[in-house]
């Protein structure tokens, strides 16, 4: 209740009384009536008030003549006031509460950590400083990564000549064009677009970038501008001078929408979540055009692929996840605000509870996208240490203290043992300054270099003020209340002090006439002041720099960096109103004082310039290693192959090696070691041979080219089986059903089908062999909940399937491998029923290592109830820095854990990307529930139909205690989802498909 000191009285005299304010024979106005107490029912009842309402009930009181009325008004404002109190206790003892159990779980954790990582700690590893943290690397106060000179410069562009870069910027909300952007037109359209803009132009400008993409929403809607709704805009660099000789037919920064989510209307970022797979499909096949056009004009013909793809904001950044897992390619990161900051803010405030918090801002829905870019990026840029320090830490995926130790083992080439923390960067956002001038007045003599320069004209505005006061907002009656209440305690301050005529506050003002408003100000002799509580990083205070105007700042956050490197002003508590209003006067008083602070600006603020920015922002690239799908990189070295094709040199099953698993074999009367010994070694001498080639070449025509490709590239749909079921049996129970549906286009083969499943292949085929089916009826294989991926082949009866060699190469990102399957092992044995019969039924999961694989750590559940839910799993392995993705799977008695990209709707994109499936004409069946990992194909671009009365045995307790409710990730408004009746039968799979648009009726 800072600055409220009229408060102070009234809450200490209640505090004082205490109960005895319950007796009524304390006051006249405290009085029963029956059995309802006035007193009590604001003490029980009045909540969701804030300063403001108490602030506007005591002018009433002020204003009220009858004395008993106004009693009973500041009666009322002192219970108001009690509870309000008693809240902010409260609150204070749940967030110190909350703080003890995040401290003790990440202690923990990293104890349980370092114990694996065997070694001793050196003295580079020890204490409590993020590592690495700075743009620059150096421990250089004050100081940051720059050009010293132009040969400098000259020197680090040859450098890059000769390479052809091409980056993925992605920004989801709010409205993005190149000009005339409306910042503040809405809450999601701010300093975030300008930022993604203006990077993506100067990257564009960069020597060795030759493509910038900045992916959006595409917006066609009449409540917003036409432009939002063109599919292609070019960002034209601001200056000429900077363009590089990366010209081309392709070259340069551009604004790409996608269409995703709602066509004809604009709505806000939260409701958006839902939408974000539509795009990550509709991006992945515009980064995959775009590559193969780039391929053509500067690849010699191959693809040339994203070095990176860059996320901004929580949306963006779990698009840019996905995408980086189905492409293969490095990840950067970029939050601008983090949900768990914003979440433990709307706590301290107790104005709405953590459920009206998540309805409102999809809260835990943002935290596991933040989470999810910690696991998968590999640069995370932050503006300012704070960000890292105070708001990242936050999070389970990121501790300052364990990213600092495996950094230390790093650098010695000491094993992490499959832990993995993204590496943390300070790089301030940057500012084009080459439009800025200076006022010429304002530089005390210092006018050299100005004489040719024609002064800009004064505002006529400028000879009838002295102070300013600007902004966009409302109607004062349609601001919020703290808003409207700050206006007219300012407007009221004005008729107090009698500043008619020198003060002015308009309701707009123009992004083109910001540089006008700094130039006044510097003109006379003014301050920047920026009295945040909590300042993330502070671009205006840049601005304000380069206009030669000196700064009064808050002291947390981001001017903390600022003024370390700018020396231009004054830090301050924004608590502390008498050291703001000293400051303050102190700049305008002391001449001497604002020129030094004004020169230092202006000397030291190509610091913070968009070349700096880029430069230290491609070297980060540049030191991450390179990925991309494995097919290519054979390819690459694969130049003499006399027999690779023009249109599809990789795209062949030569370049998979089958394996013939040999599955024929019955596994029935084989037991568990020997079917897991012969597994085993059919696994181990495929990843030792060398890439079998097709031995069916000698034989042309049709024959040879289906040989060569598989049977998913020939099919007009594709439809996708991923029935979760308590059992096998009533699996295919149902995709005899669908089969039946479909017959007269399975038998033509317009129809192709892939079994996406958490069960091994060796389990599915012994299945499909006992029960007279035939693995070609399936044109390929998600095992392993997406771990394993196989396809049929007609080769040889014996030999019936083809493992996809690139497949695990395409999904290892990060992958713990032995570490952490110790640490599930450990995990798993601390799982015990207390009130097991005897010791050998006590651990209720135990590792499943017959049918757990190199990419897939199996468990059995014995008593699903026992076990905690999946969210407490996947924040144990974070909390230990380890990266993997758990599935809770066959009606909770089993757990796979699988690499943290890896996915059965992931390994539909892969497909798309492997052999060019179009995701568009895939049709995904569902039941009502499934495995934990359910959720991925709710949406997309392809459609989905919904089993009714199938899996809905499935226990609630493996969706029980979500992160973010299904509604959070299901459109349930898209025409792309459909669900049959309840009974179904094969009529009314047919039915379903006919409205979906995939088959006639």
């Amino acid at each position: 209740m800072a600055g409220n000191d009229w408060i102070n009285s009234y809450l200490e005299a209640i505090l004082d009384v205490g109960p005895g304010l319950d007796d009524a024979k304390s006051s006249l106005l405290l009085r029963e009536r029956g059995r309802f107490s006035p007193t009590r029912y604001f003490v029980d009842n009045v909540i969701g008030f804030d300063e403001t309402d108490l602030h506007r009930s005591w002018v009433k009181a002020q204003a009220t003549r009858s004395p008993q009325e106004r009693n009973t008004r500041l009666e009322n404002m002192c219970w108001r006031i009690w509870n309000l109190a008693r809240q902010k206790k409260q609150l204070e003892s749940e967030e110190a509460q909350r703080m003890t159990r995040r401290r003790l779980e990440r202690e923990r954790g990293r104890r349980e950590a370092v114990a694996d990582m065997s070694e001793d700690l050196s003295e580079g590893e020890k204490g409590d400083i993020v590592s690495d943290v700075s743009a620059h690397g150096d421990n250089h106060k004050g100081r940051l990564p720059r050009i010293s000179s132009t040969d400098a410069m000259e020197a680090w562009a040859n450098q890059q000549k000769g390479k052809k870069l091409y980056l993925v910027l992605i920004s989801l909300h709010g409205l993005i064009r190149g000009e005339n952007m409306e910042l503040g037109r809405d809450s999601d359209t701010g300093g975030q677009v300008k930022y993604v803009v203006e990077l993506a132009r100067a990257l564009a400008s960069m020597p060795g970038v030759y493509r910038v993409d900045l992916l959006t929403r595409q917006v066609a809607s009449p409540d917003v501008d036409w432009s939002y709704g063109e599919p292609t805009e070019m960002l034209a660099p601001h200056n000429s001078d900077s363009l590089t000789d990366e010209i081309g037919e392709s070259s340069g920064a551009y604004i790409i929408r996608i269409p995703f989510g709602p066509r004809d209307k604009y709505i806000p970022k939260e409701l958006l979540w839902p939408h974000v797979p539509e795009f990550v499909d509709g991006a992945l096949s515009h980064i995959i055009q775009m590559s193969k056009v780039l391929g053509e004009q500067v690849g010699g013909g191959r693809p040339v692929w994203p070095v990176a793809i860059h996320g901004h904001y929580a949306d963006a950044g779990d698009s840019a996840a996905l995408l980086s897992g189905a492409l293969n390619v490095p990840m950067l990161f970029t939050g601008h605000s983090l949900g768990r900051d914003k979440l433990e803010q709307l706590l301290r405030q107790g104005r709405l509870s953590k459920d009206e918090i998540n309805k409102t801002y999809k809260i835990m829905r943002r935290i596991e996208a933040e989470e999810l870019t910690l696991d998968a990026s590999e640069v995370v840029i932050t503006s300012t240490r704070q960000e890292i320090e105070e708001q990242w830490r936050l999070y389970n995926g990121f501790d300052p203290v364990l990213e600092r130790k495996l950094r230390a083992r790093i650098r010695r080439n000491v094993s992490c043992y499959g832990r993995f923390m993204p590496r943390m960067v300070v790089i301030p956002p940057g500012m084009e300054f080459n439009h800025i001038i200076p006022h010429d007045g304002d530089m005390d003599g210092e006018t050299e270099g100005t004489e040719d320069r024609q002064a800009s004209p004064d505002p006529p505005i400028w000879a009838e003020v002295h102070t300013l006061i600007m902004g966009n907002r409302d109607n004062i009656d349609e601001m919020s209340s703290t808003s409207a209440s700050m206006l007219l305690s300012i407007i009221k301050m004005i008729d107090k002090y009698d500043l008619y005529g020198q003060v002015a506050y308009p309701k707009h003002h123009k992004q083109s006439e910001v540089p006008d408003i700094y130039r006044l100000a510097a003109k006379t002799k003014g301050v920047f002041i920026n009295p945040a509580f909590i300042e993330p990083f502070g671009l205006t205070l840049i601005e304000a720099a380069a206009h030669g105007l000196p700064m009064v700042a808050t002291k947390n956050g981001g001017p903390v960096d600022i003024h370390r490197v700018l020396d231009n002003g004054l830090l301050v508590d924004p608590h502390d109103h008498e050291s703001v209003a000293d400051a303050l006067l102190k700049l305008v008083a002391d001449k001497q004082l604002w020129s030094k602070c004004r020169s230092n600006g202006l000397r030291n603020i190509h610091l913070f310039s968009w070349t700096e920015h880029c430069k230290t922002y491609l070297s980060r690239i540049a030191s991450c290693k390179p990925r991309h799908p494995g097919w290519l990189k054979n390819n690459d070295s694969d130049d003499d192959d006399e027999n690779s094709e023009p249109e599809s040199p990789g795209d062949s099953l030569r370049d998979m090696q089958d394996i013939s698993l040999n599955l024929k074999f019955s596994m029935d009367g084989v037991d568990a070691e020997d079917r897991k010994n012969k597994l085993e070694n059919a696994v181990m001498s495929m990843s030792k041979a060398n890439i079998v080639k097709t031995a069916q070449r000698t034989v042309s025509g049709e024959k040879t080219d289906q040989a060569k490709f598989p049977a998913i590239r020939r099919r007009n749909h594709i439809f996708v089986i991923a029935i979760d079921a308590d059992n096998i049996e009533n699996l295919f129970v149902n995709v005899k059903k669908i089969f039946e549906a479909v017959e007269n286009e399975k038998n033509d083969g317009s129809v192709g089908f892939i079994l996406a499943t958490s069960l091994q292949m060796a389990e599915i085929h012994s299945y499909l062999v006992s029960n007279g089916l035939s693995p070609s009826d399936f044109d390929a294989f998600i095992c392993n909940s997406g771990a394993d991926l196989y396809y049929s082949s007609s080769h040889s009866e014996d030999n019936p399937f083809v493992f996809d060699l690139y497949y695990h190469s395409h999904i290892e990102y990060r992958w713990g491998g032995e570490g952490l399957r110790k640490t599930l092992v450990r995990w798993a044995s601390s799982i015990i029923d207390k009130k097991a019969q005897n010791k050998n039924e006590e651990h209720v999961v135990t590792e499943d290592e017959s049918v757990s694989t190199n990419y897939c750590y199996a468990f059995n559940v014995q008593n699903p109830a026992l076990v905690p839910p999946a969210k407490e799993l996947r924040k144990m392995m974070r909390i230990q820095a380890l990266r993997c993705h758990i599935i809770y799977c066959q009606n909770g008695r089993k757990i796979n854990v699988i690499p943290v990209l890896a996915s059965r709707s992931q390994a539909l994109r892969y497909l798309y990307l492997r052999w060019g499936m179009d995701l568009s004409k895939v049709v995904v069946f569902i039941g009502e529930s499934g495995d934990t990992d359910y959720e991925g194909f709710l949406g997309g671009v392809h459609k989905t139909v919904i089993l009714k009365g199938v899996s809905n045995t499935i226990s609630d307790q493996l969706h029980a205690n979500r992160i973010y409710p299904l509604s959070d990730v299901w459109p349930t408004d898209s025409a792309n989802v459909i669900q049959t009746p309840e009974q179904f039968g094969v009529a009314d799979i047919r039915g379903s498909l006919a409205k979906l648009g995939v088959l006639k009726g």
